[in-house]
């Protein structure tokens, strides 16, 4: 019984060296206010998206939440304003994953809204399938959805610069390979499977089109106002695995998530770093995590792939 008692204290300690060293992570530094300002954040019915809209509704920014669900975005709406004390929070609807409806919030919002100072691209899915336009799910929500709506939307933000893009991605971008011939001719990043790793690899590729987007990003911005990141949140225990509900997963992944996960709110620090930070205007296009720059590896800052993504992106939403 000592021993079991010894073990236990042991492994508490460790979780505790682990969480305050590995899992909690540092937090945003910036104090700066957004009274004035408007900002989109998509995917912010719920998770880090959710939790990002509360924060920069406290900061006194005109907070736009692009949502697909009416129902769940109307019942976080109420308490994005109850959490933030800010009224000036409102709903649109956006589908990434229908191009037809990328195009009409934008249409819609730049009708109505007369400022576009900050672009959170946060909307992202774990789940195979397709498209009404016949993409790949995760290529159609997680890259070209963001890539059609950024582009759409990236006039009115050179008009209010100084202004910036930050696109949440993944450390799951070290596993991606982006195949651009099955890309070309199947307008999906690979070939779906029934298992959880099947599901996570097209996932790591969706992530890194992110990090290429941004890095293509940041050199046709060149010259502007407008600056571009992309991040790594950290593992969070949210609700993107929803539809997840292979054994693996559930047996697995969603009880680690709970024990060695962040928190909502630890989970924002980074996207909030880049949205705010001062002086991080000359590391455009690069990738950060725990609220740091960081470097990665040569295919995900590769000049010559970043623009053959952006060719073919422009290609399958109907910007080319």
């Amino acid at each position: 019984m000592e021993l079991l008692l010894l073990a236990a204290g042991l492994l508490l300690v460790a979780y505790v060296i682990i969480y305050y060293t590995k899992i909690k992570g540092p937090t945003c530094k910036s104090n700066t206010k957004l009274h004035g300002k408007t900002v989109i954040v998509t995917g912010s019915n719920a998770g880090i998206g959710k939790t990002t809209a509360i924060e920069l509704a406290k900061r006194g920014a005109r907070v736009i939440l692009a949502c697909r669900s009416k129902q769940r975005a109307e019942a976080a709406l109420a308490d994005i304003k109850k959490e933030s004390g800010s009224n000036d929070v409102v709903f649109m609807q956006l589908d990434l994953g229908s191009l037809k409806s990328v195009r009409s919030f934008a249409e819609t919002f730049l009708k109505t809204e007369p400022r576009l100072d900050l672009l959170i691209n946060n909307a992202g899915i774990f789940m195979q399938g397709k498209t009404e336009d016949g993409l790949g799910m995760m290529l159609g929500v997680n890259h070209i959805g963001h890539f059609l709506l950024t582009n759409l939307l990236l006039e009115r933000l050179k008009e209010c610069g100084p202004s910036r893009v930050v696109n949440v991605a993944s450390e799951a971008h070290k596993m991606g390979r982006i195949d651009f011939s099955y890309l070309n001719t199947h307008k999906a990043l690979g070939e779906e499977g029934s298992s959880w790793i099947s599901t996570f690899k097209l996932y790591g590729h969706s992530k890194l089109c992110n990090l290429l987007f941004t890095h293509e990003l940041a050199n046709k911005l060149q010259g502007t106002e407008v600056t571009c990141y992309s991040l790594h949140p950290g593992a969070i225990n949210t609700e993107i695995d929803r539809h997840d509900t292979t054994i693996f997963s559930v047996i697995v992944i969603k009880p680690m998530m709970r024990l060695f996960f962040k928190t909502l709110i630890q989970g924002t620090q980074t996207t909030l770093h880049c949205a705010l930070q001062e002086g991080i205007e000359h590391l455009s296009g690069r990738y950060f995590c725990d609220c740091a720059v960081k470097d990665v590896f040569r295919r995900a800052r590769d000049d010559a792939e970043a623009k053959k993504l952006w060719e073919i992106s422009e290609r399958l939403c109907g910007l080319a």
